[in-house]
């Protein structure tokens, strides 16, 4: 947490527009493969803009006909013009920003699959290192902050620059004198926005970071909501929360204000100007240096001028605002995985299931080892037990099988094939895995044990639900296999779960079969189910298994023992359990004496 509460109040340098062009360019830069349609929404909008711009012209004509030279059939024939005028704009204005707004869109969707797919290449040490709801903002909230500048922003910073551009030289063809009053204004106007959009950006940036951390706060609170409710803990976690969301507030509000001065600052600005434009463009009326027309179609302009500078302001906050948002994004698009494919890898062909570790060492920590010089041979369809202390690698050793680590030195060679020469998914597809803790998805059943093979039959979904002592239970509930699991499995006990997971992994019929303390938490009965499904799976399968109850693993048909990362004895059961060592003090421990461990074979 210390670090997230970091990250939220650290102070960002000031960023120039430049900077703040090129975070927003990388956005962009998704639309290349819709470009057609977005030259189209262009043209569109700039004949908007271009039309736009002719109605002061045509409001000059429509008032001098009337004043200066009283001809009613002119008058009627510019009011239709203007009315022609209106409705191509407004048809333009629709299609352009149908088109821009459709755009946006799909850069933004784009924008969300790439950063999930990124995501799933990402190693197990990021996640480690990283918050679920952290990531879960970033994909949700600061997507959202970047949809806005790409979408109704992005039309209407077309629209008010062309807009701004055109009114600023028909301002000057009309009467550049008049002219000087806005233009004055201006550069006041850009040093303000520079200055309030470096606070800007800074403070969108802060206001990410903290929603994110209340949407952690959050997200863990629930997840963990049987903990909380058992140690009475629900007014800590609505004081963290609520702690969090005033800290949240108070960045959020010191960011309106900011906002709201700009835009009141800008305001002030063109509203003087205005006036004053308004005060002598009526003295050269009177002088009769100017027409009425000439006026009004020049104030019109200098609306234009003053609504879009303070739109231009609102919209720099706006992107701005977006421009932190992506910062956080391309952080984590910028993350390289840290494992890789070759560029010369190849696909996995099917295995026998012969697993070799080479002299692996591995660290996650350069000062702290965790495996030291692993050297053994699997053969195909043998059982091989991990026994040892906590902390002692077992868990690494067994993530190095399906690659979710590379060792730090030596090899793992699956059929002779080192793992870092093949392609990750293919070896993975040929991996099956039964944690300790059963992960199911918020889905049905079916779906869940279909997980394995999502392409298979409903058939051979019973099959494999039968052979993993589930089916009794399914067939039980009031929908069968298509019954709702609820978030995590929630609905179902235990050992439901795990063997609805030995389901899982019997449909996938992988030849390398993971198991880490898949029967630790059950009780006797649900052990009893769950290890004659795991009996049934393993049959003719390479299995690893962790255990720390013996009597699990007495059948295996080799036993590692592993102590500070390194190989201390290895052999059967009954040949561990005679002989001094590490394995026999468990054995003592959990059967008494070695030839109560010899019965219990």
């Amino acid at each position: 947490m210390a670090a997230d509460e970091q990250t939220s109040t650290d102070v960002k340098p000031r960023r120039s527009p430049a900077t703040l062009w090129k975070a927003l360019r990388r956005i962009l830069a998704l639309a290349r493969p819709y470009r057609a349609r977005l030259g189209l929404a262009l043209v569109l909008t700039a004949l908007s803009s271009l039309v736009w711009l002719a109605v002061p012209l045509g409001l000059r004509e429509l008032l001098d006909a009337v004043f200066q030279q009283g001809d009613r059939v002119m008058l009627n024939r510019l009011a239709l013009g203007l009315l022609i005028l209106f409705l191509l704009q407004t048809a333009l204005s629709f299609g352009g920003g149908y088109l821009l707004s459709w755009t946006g869109e799909r850069v933004v969707a784009d924008l969300r699959q790439r950063l999930y797919e990124h995501l799933h290449a990402l190693s197990l040490r990021f996640f480690a290192e990283q918050r679920t709801g952290d990531l879960t903002s970033r994909l949700t909230n600061d997507v959202s902050s970047v949809r806005t500048a790409v979408t109704s922003s992005l039309v209407e910073l077309l629209t008010q620059t062309l807009t701004l551009a055109g009114s600023v030289v028909l301002m000057v063809v009309l009467n550049w004198r008049l002219s000087l009053l806005i233009f004055v204004v201006v550069p006041a106007a850009t040093v303000a926005a520079i200055y309030f959009g470096r606070t800007i950006r800074r403070l969108a940036r802060r206001v990410q970071d903290e929603l994110a951390e209340t949407t952690a706060i959050a997200e863990e609170a629930l997840a963990a909501v049987r903990v909380v409710k058992a140690f009475a803990r629900s007014p800590y976690e609505v004081q963290r929360y609520h702690d969090a969301i005033e800290t949240l507030f108070g960045t959020t509000i010191r960011k309106v204000l900011v906002n709201t001065a700009f835009g009141s600052i800008i305001g002030l600005m063109f509203m003087g100007a205005l006036i004053a434009i308004f005060w002598f463009g009526g003295v050269e009326v009177l002088a009769g240096r100017l027409t009425a027309g000439d006026l009004v179609a020049f104030i019109f302009y200098a609306f234009n001028i003053a609504r879009g500078v303070g739109g231009m302001a609102r919209l720099y906050s706006t992107f701005n605002s977006a421009a932190g948002a992506s910062e956080r994004l391309f952080e984590l698009l910028d993350t390289e995985p840290e494992l890789q494919d070759a560029p010369d890898a190849l696909a996995l062909p099917r295995i026998q299931g012969t697993v070799r570790f080479e002299h692996v060492s591995f660290r996650y920590d350069p000062e702290q080892p965790v495996l030291r010089d692993i050297d053994v041979t699997v053969a195909p369809g043998q059982m091989v037990a991990l026994v040892g202390p906590s902390g002692a690698g077992k868990t690494t050793l067994l993530n190095l099988i399906p690659r979710f680590f590379d060792p730090t030195s030596g090899r793992v060679r699956i059929d002779g094939h080192d793992l870092r020469d093949v392609r990750v998914q293919s070896l993975r597809q040929q991996l099956a895995v039964v944690p300790q803790e059963t992960y199911l998805f918020s889905a049905s059943i079916r779906d869940n044990i279909r997980y394995g093979r999502l392409d298979a039959a409903d058939a051979e979904v019973e099959a494999a639900a039968r052979a993993a002592n589930a089916h009794d239970f399914i067939a039980g509930l009031p929908d069968g296999y298509d019954a709702e699991v609820g978030e995590r499995g929630v609905k179902l006990s235990a050992g439901q779960r795990q063997r609805v997971a030995i389901a899982r992994a019997l449909l996938r019929d992988a030849r390398i079969l993971l198991l880490d303390e898949a029967t630790s938490a059950l009780d006797a009965t649900s052990e009893a189910l769950v290890q004659d499904a795991l009996d049934r799976l393993m049959q003719g399968r390479t299995t690893f298994v962790i255990a720390h109850r013996l009597a699990t693993v007495r059948h295996a048909d080799r036993i590692l023992v592993l102590d500070e990362g390194r190989i201390v004895q290895t052999g059967t059961h009954d040949d561990l359990a005679h002989r001094p060592g590490l394995y026999r003090e468990f054995a003592l421990l959990q059967f008494g004496d070695a030839d109560a461990t010899s019965e219990a074979a």
